[in-house]
Parts: C-alpha cells; structure tokens; sequence
C-alpha cells in the first residue's frame, strides 16, 4: 500500500547515463507527406506553428518555456529545408535528425556532447550514401555541408543551453556510516523542543567511559627508556647547533674576505687614477 505523501514510482525522474544510440533511416518518421503538405499550405509563421502543435502536442508554446524553446528549434529546421529546396523527403529526414538529435541530448543531465554528435554524424550518413538498406542517398555532398554546418551552429553551439533547460539537476546526497559507531537519528519535529536533554543524554553517559582508558603508570625500565631517548635527542640537537654555527661563522669569513678584496681592488684603481690625474696636471 502506498502512502499518500509518499512519491510514486512513476513521479520519480530516472537519472539515464550517457550511452550510444545506432542510427537508422528516418525518412517519414515525424513528418509524414500529410503533415507536410498542410505545413506547406502557407508561408504565414503562424500558421506553421499551429500545425506543428498540432501534430506534436505543444499547444502551450506560448506560455511554457521548454514548449516555446522545442517549437523553435522545429519551426527554423523546417525554414532551413525551405530555404535550401529541400525536397518532402528530405524534409522529413532533415527534421527527424535534428529532433532525434535533440531528445538524445537531453535524455540524461550528465554530459553527453560526444555521444550526441556521434549520433548526428551517424544519421546523416544513413541518408547521404547509398547502401540499402541501412542507408540511402538522399542528400547530395553539398547538402550534407550545409545541414552540418547549420546544426553545429545553430544547436550544438547551444547544446549547454538545451541541456540546462531540459534535464533534472543532478544533487549528490552523501552519507557515511563508521564502523563501530551507531548512525546519528534523523531528528524529527518532536524532538526539536526536546533537542537538549537528548543530546546532553549520550554524552553524560560516555563520559564515565573515559577513565577507563586511562594508561597504567610507567614501569621502571619505561622510565629509563624515555630518558635514554631524551639524552639521545638532546645530544643531537647541540651537535646540529654547533654545525649550524661553525657554517654561519664559514659564511661570515668568506663574505668579509671578498668585501675586502673589493675594497682594496678599489683603493687600488683610485690610486691609479689619481696618479694619473697627477701627471696630466
């Protein structure tokens, strides 16, 4: 029996990894020769948007944001293959590419850039070279240029847009459980009032607990040790005092040795220039 505050399996969205997609021939597979001809009625933006609503249930594109985002994305393909002569087939496989493209990206919130334009690729080969019936050729070489050209410009330079506004943010919930230590109680509404003495509780009792660990006194031979070690460290800390000075006194040495070196050197160049100025007055 499921309660009525508890979530439903079907309400609880499923986090989908990013894996590979096998394309295939998708001509008619969205847009059939009905749909186009009634998109084709006429030029009116308006008037092409009622019949993809129509046919793809976004009635709401104008006031829902992802509605308005996919009707869009569907309404500028379809200018593109207009613009560029596309015939109804390649319409309609130009128009399942770019929609199958789009729903592979946002399947998952994890990022999935690669597997996406793999799968692009993969779809527009399947209609541009000829080898039934895995694919057909049906888009020229040129064609081919253009439809990559506008897809990577138009959606996969927005591809971090798409997937911010159409996937789940994906929140890490940690826990850690120690070993030999109870799990900490979730504390509840009840208990907030009550939050003190509960907490005071554990802790008056794992106080007595203490002492008993407390360490036996030193043993006579322990006593020894620790002063043996104790001399040891002593020793070597006066040794390693005594190199340390014997090094700074090594650095003093030679550095007042080269100040008088050229302080002398010095002394000796402006006695000659002065034993020179002397001659040339």
């Amino acid at each position: 029996m499921i309660l009525p505050d508890e979530p439903k399996a079907q309400d609880v969205p499923k986090i989908i990894q990013p894996r590979n997609h096998k394309a295939r021939v998708s001509v008619w597979a969205d847009l059939t020769v009905d749909d186009l001809d009634r998109i084709n009625e006429s030029l009116n933006a308006d008037h092409i948007k009622m019949v993809l609503a129509d046919i793809f249930h976004l009635d709401d594109h104008k006031t829902s944001l992802k509605t308005g985002i996919v009707m869009d994305l569907y309404y500028y393909t379809l200018q593109f293959a207009r613009e560029n002569k596309f015939t109804k087939e390649q319409t309609s496989a130009f128009f399942s590419i770019v929609k199958k493209t789009h729903e592979i990206c946002i399947e998952t919130p994890f990022g999935n850039l690669d597997e996406t334009f793999s799968f692009f690729k993969e779809m527009v080969l399947c209609h541009a070279v000829n080898r039934p019936p895995h694919s057909i050729e049906l888009f020229t070489a040129d064609q081919v240029r253009l439809i990559t050209e506008y897809t990577v410009n138009s959606y996969f330079r927005h591809f971090k847009m798409y997937k911010y506004a159409f996937t789940p943010m994906v929140r890490l919930d940690l826990s850690i459980n120690y070993v030999g230590i109870p799990p900490t109680p979730v504390p509840s509404e009840a208990d907030e009032g009550e939050g003190e003495p509960a907490v005071e509780e554990p802790q008056v009792e794992e106080e007595p607990a203490e002492p008993e660990k407390t360490p036996e006194p030193e043993s006579a031979a322990r006593k020894e040790l620790r002063g043996m070690i104790q001399t040891y460290l002593t020793e070597e800390i006066k040794k390693m005092k005594l190199s340390m000075d014997d090094q700074l006194k090594t650095t003093e040495e030679l550095l007042s040795k080269k100040l008088d070196v050229a302080e002398g050197g010095g002394a000796k160049k402006g006695g000659r220039n002065s034993a020179k100025g002397g001659k040339k007055k």
